[in-house]
């Protein structure tokens, strides 16, 4: 009779092995890539960027999700006239599943509005993941590309992000404040967490001859002190009248203005992201979340 029950229980479990296997192979063969979008800090026009970016993504046929995850200054919404009805504090308290809080943006973009709830995945126990994780397996949005716009500084929230992220964006203006704040972002990440490898997207220069001499700054500085350190010219977007009259009018700026500046560069900007890969393994999107839990 045990033994009855013994034979059961291994066949139990082997087809729930089989089962988890086969759920892995299949997020495998629907990989999505994960960016973490930061700033040393505020005021860089960085939700902007995460909108633009998103949208150029969707226009080359990559469909992209922006989490918001900006806990002090949650403006995804604001800057594209969205007023979500949930964020992401119901899905934390089992109210919701995550794609019922997902609200439509431009084109096919998914945006995850924020709340003061995400900070807690920081603290949440190991009861409290796996109840989170179960809720996952609801969403079943077919996206690319999943973009966080992180808050600004080197908060643990902010590192927390970049942590779990396959890839990371720093921006940057011509500001000297944020040129030393961005440094001081990357070299925390570098230091105390070893990650090696930022992008760097230059925004509100004057021109492209002016966003290269920032970069040449900021790589001169991390290369004599940070020993190791990848930075990579992600491009620049100039400064351009159209971003302020897009942001007024609570549209993205490629939507209002696709013949601007500023609007050109950011499509050349999202070629060379797509273009660009980098060498990690891929998951679904629940897959990065199971990652950022385990930071």
């Amino acid at each position: 009779m045990d033994q009855a029950v013994g034979l059961r229980k291994k066949e139990n479990n082997e087809i729930q092995t089989g089962s988890a296997v086969s759920t892995a192979i299949s997020a495998l063969q629907k990989p999505v890539r994960v960016i973490a979008v930061s700033s040393g800090k505020g005021g860089v026009g960085k939700s902007n960027v995460v909108i633009n970016l998103s949208v150029a993504l969707d226009r080359l046929g990559h469909r992209a999700l922006i989490m918001d995850a900006d806990l002090g200054l949650a403006n995804i919404d604001v800057l594209l006239g969205l007023t979500p009805k949930y964020n992401m504090s119901h899905v934390l308290s089992g109210q919701k599943r995550l794609d019922e809080v997902l609200v439509d943006g431009p084109g096919r973009l998914k945006i995850m509005p924020a709340s003061s709830g995400v900070q807690e995945l920081t603290r949440l126990t190991d009861e409290q993941k796996l109840l989170f994780l179960e809720l996952l397996d609801g969403l079943e949005t077919d996206i690319d590309v999943l973009l966080i716009d992180t808050g600004a500084g080197i908060s643990d929230t902010v590192l927390y992000f970049n942590l779990a992220a396959h890839e990371r964006i720093i921006v940057v203006t011509p500001e000297p404040t944020s040129l030393t704040d961005a440094y001081a972002l990357i070299k925390v990440l570098y230091s105390k967490h070893g990650e090696r490898h930022f992008r760097i997207l230059i925004n509100l220069a004057a021109n492209e001859s002016m966003g290269k001499s920032i970069f040449a700054k900021l790589s001169k500085v991390a290369d004599h002190f940070l020993d190791g350190l990848s930075l990579d010219y992600l491009g620049t977007i100039p400064h351009d009248t159209s971003v302020t009259k897009s942001v007024l009018q609570q549209r993205a700026l490629l939507e209002a203005f696709p013949g601007a500046p500023a609007s050109k560069a950011f499509m050349q900007i999202a070629k060379t992201i797509w273009r660009t890969r980098p060498d990690v393994n891929q998951g679904t999107i629940q897959f990065f979340w199971k990652r950022l839990l385990n930071v």
